[in-house]
């Protein structure tokens, strides 16, 4: 089931307000980094590159069994030579949807 918010108030009654105030902090944490490599080093975050047709997507954990899924925003995608994402170049992301990937 997909459902749109638009603020944390909306997050709230949608989703709960434990998720809420995680999905507020997780974005708070976004915000503060000045590219998504130093996302990765939250142990807590589990970030990770999708694959395939989402190899332009990251999955970060929110709160079990619920992962953020974000894609890049940056224009063009920062890769690395082996055609990866560069995590240390990713300044700009999106959030698509909330999910459990379980």
């Amino acid at each position: 089931m997909q459902r749109r918010c638009s603020s944390i108030d909306e997050m709230g009654k949608a989703w709960g307000a434990e998720m809420a105030r995680r999905l507020a902090r997780r974005l708070a944490e976004f915000r503060a980094a000045e590219n998504l490599a130093e996302m990765a080093t939250l142990p807590q975050a589990r970030c990770h590159q999708l694959t395939k047709n989402r190899d332009e997507q990251i999955s970060v954990d929110l709160a079990q069994p619920y992962r953020l899924i974000l894609e890049v925003n940056d224009d063009p995608v920062p890769r690395t030579a082996d055609g990866g994402l560069d995590w240390t170049q990713i300044t700009k992301v999106v959030v698509i949807e909330i999910v459990d990937t379980h």
